[in-house]
């Protein structure tokens, strides 16, 4: 895609720190650097979400992301975990519209922080069935 600054690196065409590339993935650092290290793996082919994959592309680039962790996490001996993080779609975060994983390296002493909110009061059984079965339904309608 023309106007896709990620597609512009992989092509090229903007610099970038490449810690990995192959046929199908290309990796750099993210110019953030939330924490040190932080890396996009990003598909070679666009695609703006997660919702645009289909098997065979999600395989490929998921397959890729242990080789990358683990070089991160070897190349600094002070990481001692790991954010993997995907957003979709504006309201989940996602500012550049080709999909991209973060691999945000941890350190015992960084300020990142993400909130999860607990919402267990909201919800009894029915709810929780409610949601399950939507989510169900929606997995067998893709089956066939």
């Amino acid at each position: 895609m023309e106007d896709c600054i990620f597609c512009k690196i992989i092509n090229g065409d903007i610099p970038s720190y490449k810690v990995y590339e192959d046929e199908v993935v290309y990796a750099f650092l993210d110019i953030s650097q939330a924490t040190p290290g932080h890396t996009l793996v990003v598909p070679k082919h666009h695609v703006k979400d997660i919702f645009a994959y289909d098997a065979d592309l999600a395989a490929q680039v998921f397959a890729r992301l242990p080789k990358i962790a683990r070089a991160i996490k070897a190349s600094n001996p002070k990481i001692v975990g790991m954010n993997i993080l995907n957003n979709n779609g504006k309201a989940a975060y996602q500012s550049v519209f080709h999909s991209h994983i973060h691999l945000l390296p941890r350190y015992a002493d960084d300020k990142f922080s993400m909130t999860f909110i607990d919402n267990q009061e909201a919800y009894d059984e029915a709810k929780y069935q409610a949601v399950c079965d939507a989510i169900v339904a929606q997995l067998a309608n893709e089956n066939n």
